[in-house]
């Protein structure tokens, strides 16, 4: 009986490292390649802690399997009382301590990469794309009109709509987040984008999208009995397509429904914005 047991809790952790090892091959992993600069950063430091605690894991797990397989085999003779090692502790203090200390520095740079705004691309940070405002339980995406500049309070030419937020791809872009109630979470996980939306703040968040497509957008933070439905897309199209839904932005909210005139095309409005 004593051996069962000792098969049992030596079963586990080989099923775990197993299980981790398929689990790719199985797409219970990450939802595919990042689709940020910043995103494939994140990736190599998810790996890197990844590989730390793995090696760490299997060799407590193959220490404690062989104490449990020798302490079956002795079923004489009293336990050594032991008050402990005090070398092992001020090893084992050490060794997890230097390990945080270089993960804590191997990071600054994604860190800096993220949140510290005067690294954020000047052009960036002075004409942010949007601004997105989660509240319970939706995303208000505010623009500025065609060749406008973002302001920090809404304007009367500002363009709106919910959870359809529009990004131009192939340049650094910066979104300002807000929470019109309690706190939320603004999470891309194609793009490897998360940032909290904490109330009273407005948050810039920098990425840059390679690739054009159509990423899922949710929220991260438990923020009430409707935040599973909090759900958005964030669609990602060339410098151009992204005016020209600009401009259709405009055009749609502007047109009252009784206009004689019909109103200008796309085309005719993104020459007279270039020009």
């Amino acid at each position: 009986m004593n051996r069962f047991w000792c098969c049992f809790f030596i079963f586990w952790p080989i099923l775990a490292v197993l299980v981790s090892w398929y689990s790719p091959d199985m797409d219970w992993w990450f939802p595919g390649e990042p689709g940020t600069p910043i995103g494939s950063q994140i990736d190599d430091l998810f790996y890197l802690i990844l590989v730390i605690v793995t090696v760490v894991f299997i060799g407590t797990q193959i220490a404690l399997c062989y104490v449990l397989w020798t302490g079956v085999k002795k079923q004489k003779g009293k336990a050594l009382f032991t008050h402990g090692s005090h070398n092992l502790e001020v090893i084992w203090t050490i060794v997890p301590s230097g390990i945080l200390m270089f993960i804590s520095l191997y990071q600054l740079d994604v860190w800096k990469n993220f949140r510290v705004q005067s690294t954020f691309p000047e052009a960036a940070i002075e004409a942010p794309v949007a601004e997105v405002t989660a509240r319970q339980f939706e995303w208000r995406i505010r623009y500025p009109a065609p060749g406008k500049v973002l302001k920090l309070t809404p304007q009367p030419d500002d363009l709106y709509t919910v959870n359809d937020l529009h990004v131009p791809t192939n340049r650094p872009i910066v979104i300002q987040l807000r929470s019109g109630d309690v706190q939320h979470s603004f999470f891309v996980p194609d793009l490897r984008i998360k940032q909290d939306a904490v109330p009273g703040q407005v948050i810039p968040i920098l990425f840059e999208v390679l690739k054009g497509g159509d990423y899922d957008l949710t929220c991260a933070e438990l923020c009430g009995w409707g935040h599973y439905k909090m759900r958005a897309r964030v669609l990602a199209q060339p410098e151009s397509e992204f005016n020209d839904y600009l401009l259709g932005l405009q055009q749609e909210q502007n047109y009252d429904g009784v206009a004689d005139e019909p109103a200008p095309s796309l085309a005719q409005q993104t020459k007279e914005v270039r020009q």
